[in-house]
């Protein structure tokens, strides 16, 4: 690490998650000095509540995905009151990718192309050839799990490290889509399954969705962060929140204002901002940049900023089986996934598809929390002989469904609700559309349908799940067209020449599958595309 702060940077990068950690490395990594501001801690991974005989109970508050019900100082609170999914994310360095399952597949050429193939939304103006060389790179960094041959994908570099294993669990499904005629494969995994990079390889301690206190998922805080950034012009500060991006009357970012740790107002300039906050963390920080120039929010002369959210609506079905199959045991992130079902079928009813993922690690207290929901883990004499009827017994499939962009879904600023430091809380409003609400109601037939072909003893649909909206995207979309978009095909903001936004909120669709290897893998194309152009950003 550097002794003394940096001065003078290049570069102002707002958010330490899985954008921010990646472009900041490529950045650092070519000569460019930077400064990456990060709201939250840095958290030793031996604080991980995994490390605590109540963890599970740790991670139903204080490290809850809701920053609603966690309301640590970190946090800023959501009105999500006019949304149908709650927003779900993480603030520290590493920011969401420390509550992730580390499920990491790609997107599919289509989805770069849906207005072309079916006719709605809008086609990327890049494709997946464009970032294919940066999903590959992102692989070898993040330490990505897999196997190649997947029919359903084009063929692509040989991952670092071969997959999983499926356990008990996800043959036993496996062989429940061969016996149906459906597509499935190993799901790609930011989860070293060897030993990796100076990190020990996976032991499945538990659930991941709450820190993994082994290292082996790979988050971006010991994935990215750790490779001692500040040696190559990176500094890292961390406790201080962005309250909005500064701009000259040349309509040129030139930095901005943030509280430190002690709650004092600063200021950092620098050549060139860059925003990794998320779908709705990016959106409030630049509807929170009025000025003279920009009354109506930063880089929102389009009127886009905040418009088009995306989240991808989620449903659950649980099969119970007489069999133990271990299914209690980590790692929690898809072991197998199935896109029979992920392209366009018009005799469906609705466009676009989902991803039947196949998830395990539930452990105990979930099992009875949700089995006592539905009345079938009651509490009393009967408790042990129910719970023992379904621990480690159960296979969950959740569905992913694809959400196609509604203008009426919006992040916008709440005009009462504000965080400790007095900046407007964002404001959700979120419904799913009627195309959205067949696919997932198809989709979890289809579940069911697979549990009983690998022998449930009994299914039982969670439906709509509310608390799913670990994927935010679409509120500052990508696109050729200043009139109908915010940044460009690399980022680059249409009304600030030096203002780039890297994270899901340029996302012009958003696929049905996690985004989060997309989101890095466009990180690190567009740290190229400013390199290879740093001499007519200005222009």
């Amino acid at each position: 690490m550097a002794d003394k702060s940096i001065t003078n940077p290049d570069f102002i990068i707002v958010g330490s998650g899985a954008s921010g950690a990646a472009i900041s490395w490529r950045l650092g990594k070519a000569g460019f000095k930077v400064v990456c501001i990060e709201q939250g801690p840095q958290i030793n991974i031996e604080s991980y509540p995994h490390t605590k005989k109540d963890w599970e109970i740790k991670a139903q508050h204080e490290w809850n995905n809701n920053p609603n019900i966690r309301s640590l100082t970190e946090d800023y609170p959501v009105n999500d009151q006019d949304s149908e999914i709650s927003p779900l994310m993480f603030n520290a360095v590493g920011g969401s990718t420390i509550h992730w399952t580390a499920h990491a597949p790609r997107f599919h050429p289509s989805d770069f192309k849906v207005k072309s193939l079916d006719g709605v939304a809008d086609d990327w103006p890049i494709s997946y050839k464009d970032l294919e060389p940066y999903y590959d790179l992102n692989d070898e960094i993040m330490g990505c799990s897999g196997i190649n041959g997947d029919p359903a994908n084009p063929i692509r570099k040989k991952r670092p490290m071969p997959p999983i294993p499926l356990g008990e669990d996800g043959v036993l499904i496996a062989k429940a889509f061969d016996k149906l005629g459906w597509h499935w494969w190993p799901s790609d995994t930011a989860i070293i399954s060897e030993d990796y990079d100076g990190r020990a390889k996976c032991i499945n301690l538990s659930p991941c969705n709450s820190g993994c206190s082994q290292g082996a998922k790979s988050s971006v805080d010991v994935a990215y962060w750790h490779k001692n950034l500040r040696k190559r012009g990176v500094e890292l500060k961390t406790r201080c929140r962005v309250r909005e991006i500064l701009v000259d009357e040349k309509d040129r970012a030139k930095g901005v204002i943030y509280y430190d740790e002690n709650g004092v107002e600063c200021r950092q300039f620098a050549e060139i901002v860059i925003i990794a906050c998320n779908g709705i963390g990016t959106p409030r920080i630049l509807l929170n940049s009025k000025s003279k120039y920009f009354p109506d929010g930063l880089s929102n002369r389009s009127g886009m900023v905040g418009k088009n959210l995306m989240f991808h609506p989620w449903g659950r079905v649980e099969g119970t089986f007489e069999e133990m199959l271990d299914s209690h045991l980590g790692p929690q992130g898809s072991c197998v996934l199935s896109h029979e079902f992920y392209e366009t079928d018009q005799q469906r009813g609705f466009l676009r598809g989902y991803t039947l993922q196949v998830v395990r690690g539930q452990p105990p207290v979930n099992i009875a929390k949700w089995g006592y929901k539905r009345g079938a883990v009651p509490w009393g004499t009967q408790h042990h002989e129910s719970f023992q009827k379904y621990y480690g017994k159960q296979i969950q499939i959740e569905v992913c469904c694809e959400d196609l962009p509604e203008i009426s879904n919006t992040v916008t600023l709440d005009t009462n609700l504000k965080d400790c430091h007095g900046i407007p809380a964002p404001k959700i409003t979120y419904q799913l559309s009627d195309n959205s609400r067949k696919m997932l109601n198809h989709g979890l037939e289809q579940a069911r349908i697979a549990l009983e072909a690998a022998g449930a003893t009994e299914t039982y649909s969670h439906g709509q799940v509310r608390e799913s909206g670990w994927h935010n995207m679409g509120t500052a979309r990508m696109g050729l067209d200043p009139d109908n978009s915010v940044v460009n095909e690399w980022g680059q903001s249409h009304d600030v020449k030096n203002l780039f936004i890297i994270d899901g909120s340029v996302f012009v669709t958003s696929g049905a599958v996690n985004p989060t290897t997309t989101i890095q893998a466009l990180a690190l194309y567009i740290s190229d595309q400013i390199k290879n152009n740093i001499t007519t950003i200005f222009s």
